[in-house]
């Protein structure tokens, strides 16, 4: 009788050379999967560094036009857009305005490179209120629902006349989706799709998109963004809003909340997108400066950790430098 002895398993064997490696990787990054945020300031005349930033700026309408060229060159997915007007009020006027800061960039981007990727617009009131909320605010100072909701649906309307392609609903509104969606549909905006910023946390991670966008803020947002202790109201989250119509649905931020993200993407029937923001890139550049981490790898491994967990694409401000990289 023979006997066989059970050969000794040798995962290394798929380790052994980087050809090798790259051939037996399970998760991939493209630079279609990559969107880029950016900033555009009116009323400056050069593009303005964001200090807590560094390599962001606040565009002029100018600087923009050649950035998103380059975004298109390098062959990213997209560019989210966010606007920062010099005048602001309690109703958020500038976001509805035909010339506004944001619809105006919009019409810019859209005729420069409108067909090579998607262009994107953040649909929410906190860069255009004087007080830094993301909706109107009632007599008592609390954000007002479904007062809010009315302006949604105005500046979707106002962003998909504009040209923007996906509306990237951040408010964290119950109910934005759906009242958005009817809105965008009755006037004829069929085509012009919904990305809901379906598990956003009020986090400490977005101290640098604060003086990005030169937020009015004081005080807070948990009363309509998300505990950061709170894993399953994600995937509720995220699950209402898919019954609404979204189109896709984002977790942000990304890396304190991997595990959302795998739960959604678990169970999702669109597209899931994660959101590395301003306070996580912030801290790989800060480290990377001191010499404490080889920034070029750390960006690389923490973006394969987002797609790792289910993104199928990821907004970062590194997007166009990484896509570069890639090729």
């Amino acid at each position: 009788m023979t006997h066989h002895t059970v050969p000794m398993q040798r995962p290394r064997r798929l380790r052994s050379t980087p050809a090798m490696r790259q051939l037996a990787a399970e998760t991939r990054l493209h630079s279609r999967d990559l969107v880029l945020p950016m900033f555009v300031r009116e009323g400056i005349t050069e593009p303005r560094a964001i200090s807590s930033m560094p390599g962001v700026v606040q565009h002029t309408m100018d600087s923009l036009r050649a950035a998103v060229v380059d975004a298109a060159e390098a062959g990213l997915g997209g560019v989210m857009l966010f606007g920062i007007p010099e005048h602001r009020d309690a109703m958020g006027s500038a976001a509805t305005d035909p010339a506004g800061v944001l619809n105006a960039a919009t019409r810019a981007v859209a005729a420069e490179v409108g067909d090579a990727l998607v262009v994107q617009t953040d649909l929410c009131l906190d860069e255009f209120t004087d007080h830094g909320h993301c909706g109107v605010l009632a007599g008592d100072g609390a954000v007002d629902n479904d007062a809010t909701l009315k302006r949604y649906q105005d500046m979707a309307l106002a962003q998909a006349a504009s040209g923007a392609q996906l509306l990237g609903l951040s408010g964290m509104m119950d109910g934005q989706v759906a009242a958005v969606r009817s809105a965008l549909d009755e006037q004829g905006y069929t085509d012009t799709a919904i990305l809901a910023y379906s598990a956003k946390y009020a986090s400490a991670f977005y101290g640098p998109f604060r003086e990005a966008v030169d937020s009015q803020l004081t005080g807070d947002r948990r009363t309509y963004q998300m505990d950061p202790g709170n894993r399953r109201e994600g995937l509720r989250e995220a699950t209402l809003d898919m019954a609404e119509g979204a189109d896709a649905v984002m977790v942000k931020p990304a890396m304190s909340y991997l595990d959302v993200l795998a739960d959604v993407a678990a169970v999702s029937t669109v597209p899931v997108w994660a959101y590395q923001v301003s306070g996580e890139a912030a801290m790989i550049e800060a480290a990377a400066a001191n010499g404490w981490i080889d920034r070029e790898a750390a960006i690389t491994e923490s973006l394969i950790g987002i797609r790792r967990a289910g993104a199928d694409a990821i907004l970062s401000y590194f997007a166009t430098e990484v896509a570069g990289w890639l090729r």
